[in-house]
């Protein structure tokens, strides 16, 4: 059994079939889901694990309340470093789960530089995902080739949000 990280944008309200057939094979196997606190993705996937009436989950959250725990599911509070406010602040979850994780499902709005700051964290911790977007096939990220492979084919104000959000320790063009 595998720890899966699911986890994708803010704007992202309803998961793609693709997104659905992923957790259902989570699911069905039995994997171990972690999951953010925020609205959007992590409240869809949310609802779905609610649905299905899984209970091998996991919600985590910067701070000391929950914006959304919809299963009432065991929950991690982390502590972002004292100064952390907006973006930041909440990355900290972010980084927690990437360490937790195996394996990261993320699902994207072909926007947010968070989701994808995800995934370099955790290539970073030596670990694999599935970008599922709503226009492009599921992109796999399995190695540095890989990633930059992507940030290469990435608009410049996207890599560049990417660079901001990044501690100096996350960032680096060739990983």
């Amino acid at each position: 059994m595998s720890t899966i990280f699911a986890s994708g944008s803010r704007s992202v309200t309803r998961l793609s079939s693709e997104a659905l057939q992923r957790m259902t094979n989570i699911i069905t196997n039995k994997h171990r889901v972690i999951v953010g606190d925020a609205d959007g993705a992590d409240a869809a996937i949310q609802r779905h694990l609610l649905a299905a009436d899984y209970r091998n989950v996991e919600d985590f959250c910067s701070g000391p309340r929950f914006r959304n725990n919809l299963g009432n599911w065991r929950t991690h509070h982390i502590r972002p470093p004292r100064a952390a406010a907006g973006f930041q602040f909440y990355a900290a979850k972010d980084r927690a789960m990437a360490e937790a994780a195996d394996f990261g499902l993320m699902i994207w709005d072909g926007k947010s530089p968070g989701t994808i700051l995800n995934i370099l964290r955790l290539l970073r911790a030596g670990k694999a995902a599935v970008l599922i977007g709503s226009a492009d096939a599921p992109r796999s990220f399995k190695s540095t080739h890989h990633w930059e492979r992507f940030l290469a084919s990435c608009r410049p104000q996207l890599a560049h949000a990417i660079k901001q959000r990044a501690t100096p320790d996350e960032w680096h063009p060739n990983i």
